[in-house]
């Protein structure tokens, strides 16, 4: 039967909330960086779902957004790459639904059952686009999560699952809009939310024989907090004891990997046995039946949702997200001139270096260099490497400088020669770090990110960034 193997979320460091200057929400709301994007996002939580997992059995990886970096390319084959997965696998996008995550689950089970994958990945990541001072700003937010799903060693397996679909102009962004329309709002929940998500819970219910008492945890994607608790109370949840966090308020509501990211924060306070609903909603409704396996207790520490939510830092002022965003235009300053566009064939050659960030391991003498040369700079062996990945291994900060007219959103850019933890060095930039904490010595890991865009090219790279505790 196929189930969830392994789980992973990804939270930006970055909040707005009470002390950010300008912000009127009332809680929190987790922002990308001005690097970061739903493909970046994607790799962090696919990263953190493969912790302690053999990647050789993924035979598949589908990745659900709404806000992708291109209008005709792909994200999914980035982010295996990123991950280091193999090439021989089918990596494809699924979008225009914030119901696109739980789509992406059953196409997963279905592919697994069906015996044409071992594996599946399963990835969801959204960076909402809000217009500014917007009901709709204060209840959103950015995040990721991945669902690893397989037939062996399942942490929950998948006990049934119910769709409706259902075609309602409630929530719509045309091409070419910077952000989603919406109709009236007793339209939208009457007509839509309630009556689709009701009908879909209730009847996979119905079909296992299940009352709302048999069910240990619900996990409801919802617009707003009042809805979710409306909701949970008509299909007879208990919502103090039965109920998820919906997080509105740390989180937000995510889009497409909302219901995703509410169901890995319920694996993990699951046990052995209990019983998870998810429902989701978006141009239509599903429903999925998990029962938790006694595999839960041997699934290897990862910082999951929980984990990522507790590391935060909150954002000085509203402008600087307004910035990030492109909704604002920073201060120009002093500025070098442009960047060139990036070249496509370069990227293409240098992709494992670039990609994979694969450095190479002299066979004669065990030096590691970045990037891969043919000549070892220590023993001067001439092609006799090995290949090393050297984008999941702890780093320090050997020496760095400080660039002011950069041109980057985040001045200043912090440029640092880092070393890696068995050996390795390489020029880096440090993201998400906090001017007056960066130090020689300072322990980092890597994280994919934007460098620059231009010419219709985004040029993805790994960074570093100081440990996120």
């Amino acid at each position: 039967m196929a189930g969830i193997v392994s789980y992973g979320a990804y939270v930006p460091l970055f909040r707005l909330g009470k002390g950010t200057v300008g912000w009127e929400g009332p809680g929190e709301k987790p922002v990308a960086n001005w690097d970061e994007d739903s493909l970046t996002m994607g790799v962090a939580a696919a990263l953190d779902s493969l912790r302690g997992q053999d990647r050789e059995p993924v035979d598949s990886l589908l990745f659900s957004t709404n806000s992708p970096p291109y209008q005709e390319k792909q994200s999914a084959p980035f982010i295996a790459g990123a991950c280091d997965l193999k090439e021989r696998l089918l990596a494809t996008d699924l979008a225009h639904s914030v119901r696109g995550g739980t789509m992406s689950l059953k196409m997963a089970a279905d592919a697994i059952q069906a015996g044409s994958a071992r594996q599946v990945l399963v990835v969801a990541a959204d960076s909402r686009p809000a217009q500014s001072r917007s009901s709709a700003e204060q209840s959103t937010g950015d995040g990721a999560a991945a669902l690893l799903v397989g037939d062996r060693g399942s942490i929950a397996t998948i006990q049934a699952h119910e769709a409706l679909s259902h075609d309602i102009l409630d929530t719509w962004r045309p091409t070419g809009e910077p952000f989603p329309r919406t109709w009236e709002d007793r339209f939208m929940l009457e007509e839509g939310y309630f009556r689709l998500c009701q009908a879909v819970a209730s009847e996979l219910m119905k079909k296992k024989g299940l009352a709302a008492k048999d069910i240990s945890r619900l996990v409801l994607w919802a617009p707003d907090a009042r809805r979710h608790r409306e909701l949970a109370t008509a299909l007879g949840f208990d919502y103090k004891t039965q109920v998820q966090d919906p997080l509105f308020g740390v989180l937000g509501n995510t889009g497409t990997a909302y219901a995703p990211m509410l169901l890995v924060a319920a694996l993990e306070q699951a046990k052995p046995g209990d019983r998870i609903l998810m429902v989701n909603y978006g141009d239509g409704a599903d429903a999925t039946l998990f029962q938790v396996t006694p595999e839960i207790a041997n699934l290897k520490p990862r910082r999951g949702l929980k984990g990522y939510l507790a590391s935060k830092r909150l954002l000085p002022d509203y402008s600087t997200y307004l910035t990030w965003r492109g909704l604002l235009e920073p201060d120009p300053g002093a500025r070098r001139p442009a960047q060139e566009g990036p070249s496509a064939a370069a990227l293409h050659r240098e992709r494992e270096g670039v990609l994979r960030l694969y450095g190479a391991k002299c066979q004669q003498c065990g030096t590691v260099q970045y990037p891969p040369q043919r000549v070892c700079t220590r023993c001067h062996a001439r092609d006799k490497f090995d290949k090393v990945r050297l984008a999941e291994k702890p780093a320090s900060i050997f020496t760095y400088s400080m660039d002011y007219i950069s041109g980057t959103k985040d001045l200043p850019l912090v440029v640092a020669v880092i070393n890696f933890e068995g050996g390795g060095r390489m020029v880096a930039f440090i993201t998400d770090r906090d001017i007056k904490e960066v130090k020689v010595g300072m322990p980092l890991e890597m994280t994919y990110r934007r460098l620059f865009s231009a010419e219709g090219i985004h040029n993805y790279f790994w960074k570093a960034m100081p440990v996120r505790a």
